[in-house]
């Protein structure tokens, strides 16, 4: 399905027919593939509504480098045009962390019930004296190949040195969404935690290692009315890895199925 939002023709996903709803929101970079079993068992009970960010699947990329602010605003947008009354959150990685900035945004066009964050971005990572002295060679390679006598040497040494460096998304992202992940994973939000008033779930792998178990635990103790189930064994990805387990744990917190 399609709409339009802030200019931007978004592509998304509308599974059941709930007068209750359910957004979804993907992780960066996961194709929305990855949560179909999550809009199925949802569905069985809510009208479930999973989009694709500008720059990710059939969304076409923002105009100019989006933040966190151009991204939830976009969320918001969206999700008003549903003109829902009340909905529940969803939020794997990248959209947890929309979830969590929207308490910025003062009053919102619609009443959050409950939150569910999966494996939760939104907290920055302290660097060790290893990062930082992969920034301080990455800045130093960024400087040199920007000098104007090596870009008319190697015009595309720049290019292809960025494409090289950070991680696994960085490299993956087109010039422009590398960007966007740049002003993203650089705001940290936890001070912002402590004013979700929602009920939230969280739910988390033991072997996450993009965003740890240890932020999971901080925004246990962070978030005013928050439980943390964690997933064993599992990383990242885990209501894949763990899906028995993280299925019935959603239908608990949702009461699908009663």
């Amino acid at each position: 399905m399609k709409t339009e939002i802030m200019g931007i023709s978004v592509n998304y996903r509308r599974e059941g027919s709930g007068s209750e709803f359910v957004f979804i929101l993907h992780g960066w970079g996961a194709p929305l593939s990855l949560y179909e079993r999550t809009i199925t068992e949802l569905s069985q009970k809510y009208t479930v509504i999973a989009p694709e960010f500008p720059g990710f699947g059939e969304t076409p990329e923002p105009t100019c480098p989006w933040g966190m602010e151009e991204y939830t605003r976009f969320t918001v947008e969206f999700i008003r045009s549903f003109s829902p009354g009340k909905v529940v959150l969803y939020g794997h990685s990248f959209g947890g962390r929309v979830i969590i900035k929207m308490t910025e945004m003062g009053e919102l066009p619609f009443a959050v019930d409950k939150i569910i964050l999966v494996d939760s971005a939104g907290i920055k990572p302290k660097k060790s004296f290893i990062t930082k002295a992969k920034i301080a060679a990455y800045k130093t390679g960024k400087w040199a190949l920007n000098l104007p006598p090596v870009k008319a040497l190697f015009p595309n040494a720049l290019e292809k040195f960025q494409s090289k460096s950070g991680s696994a998304d960085y490299r993956a992202a087109s010039p422009a969404m590398r960007q966007c992940f740049t002003r993203v994973v650089n705001e940290d939000l936890t001070h912002l935690l402590p004013r979700i008033s929602a009920p939230t779930l969280l739910i988390w792998g033991d072997k996450d290692d993009a965003t740890p178990l240890s932020d999971g635990k901080l925004m246990e103790s962070l978030i005013p009315d928050a439980g943390l189930v964690v997933l064993e064994g599992a990383g990242h990805y885990s209501f894949l890895e763990q899906p028995y387990v993280y299925l019935a744990v959603l239908r608990s917190f949702l009461s699908i199925g009663e």
